[in-house]
């Protein structure tokens, strides 16, 4: 039986890439192959440039209403089609269906955001500053953009990318991840039977040299990516040099201050959810407990619950967390948990062993858990995105504070309290961009910009929100002064004063 060749979108059509190279793409709990992806050629990848270049010279003449009302229309699809694309995340990601089906709810939410751009896309003005003349700027779009995007969320990832960018008059060209892209390109064919007109939004897929190609052509006026640190890095500094704007979301270690004064329960459950939801393959994972004063007693507790998530494939909607998304995570992963132990972690929780009856040839790693971890240990100072949780304790608020501040990463970080003192104190003292106050994960919503800080983001402005609009935009400043008909010349001005 053949298997289904994942294809690219260039100029609104499914096109088979003519490379000589395509890899499989695997069902993470079977590993069955279930599709096979290409990498495409530096042919195919300017062609897909090129072919947006010329898109954009009428996309950027269309009024917003009509680009609005597109959106409207591809966020109703994908409403309609929420089922099909978590079903399609599941398959080749592995995480489970009700966290899929999450993942589509979180993409929507910025695509609805994307509907209000008639209001987002506005300029400003100042009248009569000085001798009438009046101020006004433009909000104008920048060209053809580019998104290139991690495998662990491979519907929100590209929709924290071409929504915006659409929206806002550019047009764009995706690679997806391809250790998971066909939820993506059936994400981008949602758009285009939406009204996105041909070339506006093109698809090509690869590897390094895809990206590097969208790095350097001269077509290519900004590039998004969501990914790793060391991969995240190169991109932004090789987009940078080549005269483009550019952001880059990356690594991050996330931390939980647990106060004595919260609710036990929903604490844990918290912890737990926030440790092990997606596997741990999450850059908002909240990956280390910091259990302050009597909290550290919980240990046992939090050990037990955590030996009680349940482990299954992503089709299993009983299931806690699923497989990792292919064998290599899953040996870096237990190669770092390995070394945990060398160093001298203590091993509460040990996941490195697990096999899931019925699918004994899955990536799974179970919840795993270390005590007496230090700051210099790999299993910190790296980040292991995959399902193991880092318990470290400190006396008071402050020591916890002060382990927050001293990580390189500020992707976000969270307090469990009742106290309004404490949720104060680390609302302004914790040095992360993205802050949780009874709350594991504090992603915004996609009304609010995703403002990762520090280590974990490069670049002044972020997806989402405001900060997207401006990153998607130039602004033009227009200053204007209108003589009456019957106005007589008068003297030379050389200075550049407006009076």
């Amino acid at each position: 039986m053949s298997v289904r060749r994942v294809p690219m979108i260039l100029n609104g059509e499914k096109i088979e890439s003519t490379s000589g190279k395509w890899v499989d793409v695997l069902n993470p709990a079977t590993q069955e192959v279930v599709a096979q992806v290409p990498f495409a050629t530096i042919e195919e990848v300017d062609a897909a440039i090129e072919n947006a270049h010329e898109a954009f010279q009428t996309w950027k003449l269309v009024p917003l209403g009509k680009r609005m009302r597109i959106m409207l229309k591809l966020q109703n699809l994908i409403r309609e089609n929420t089922t099909k694309l978590a079903e399609m995340i599941t398959l080749e990601h592995g995480k489970t269906l009700p966290d899929a089906e999450g993942e589509v709810a979180r993409g929507l939410e910025v695509v609805e955001h994307a509907c209000s751009i008639t209001t987002l896309q506005m300029g400003e003005m100042a009248n009569n500053v000085a001798g009438n003349v009046d101020v006004h700027t433009l909000q104008k779009p920048l060209g053809v953009g580019a998104g290139i995007t991690a495998f662990n969320f491979p519907i929100m990832l590209p929709c924290f990318m071409f929504p915006l960018a659409l929206a806002t008059g550019n047009t764009f060209v995706l690679k997806p991840s391809e250790q998971d892209p066909s939820s993506s390109v059936f994400l981008v064919e949602l758009a285009l039977e939406a009204g996105i007109p041909p070339g506006v939004l093109n698809v090509v897929h690869g590897g390094p040299d895809v990206a590097n190609r969208l790095c350097d052509h001269p077509l290519i006026k900004a590039v998004s990516f969501i990914g790793s640190t060391h991969v995240g890095q190169h991109i932004y500094e090789r987009a940078s040099q080549h005269g483009k704007r550019a952001q880059s979301m990356v690594g991050a270690k996330n931390h939980a201050i647990v106060m004595p004064d919260c609710d036990k329960d929903q604490a844990i459950n918290n912890i737990l959810g926030a440790a092990y939801g997606a596997a741990g393959q999450r850059c908002m994972a909240n990956s280390v407990v910091i259990l302050v004063g009597e909290t550290r007693s919980w240990v046992d507790e939090i050990a037990t619950r955590s030996h009680e998530m349940k482990i299954g494939p992503g089709t299993d909607r009983t299931a806690d967390l699923g497989p990792v998304v292919n064998p290599q995570a899953k040996e870096r992963i237990i190669k770092l948990i390995n070394s945990g132990v060398e160093q001298g972690a203590t091993l509460l929780v040990d996941g490195r062993d697990c096999v899931v009856e019925g699918y004994e040839k899955g990536n799974f790693v179970g919840p795993t858990m270390f005590t007496d971890v230090k700051t210099d240990m790999d299993i910190y100072t790296q980040e292991i995105f995959g399902p193991a949780l880092l318990i470290l304790e400190a006396e008071t608020f402050e020591d916890a504070i002060k382990l927050i501040n001293d990580n390189p990463f500020g992707n976000g970080a969270s307090i469990f309290t009742n106290s309004g003192y404490y949720a104060r104190r680390f609302e302004n003292e914790a040095d992360a961009g993205q802050l949780g106050i009874n709350l594991p994960i504090p992603v915004p919503v996609a009304y609010f910009s995703f403002t990762g800080s520090r280590g974990s983001k490069l670049g002044d402005l972020g997806p989402n929100g405001k900060q997207a609009i401006s990153f998607w935009t130039q602004t033009k400043t227009v200053s204007t002064r209108w003589f009456a008909p019957d106005h007589q010349a008068g003297e030379v001005n050389t200075t550049i004063s407006m009076k």
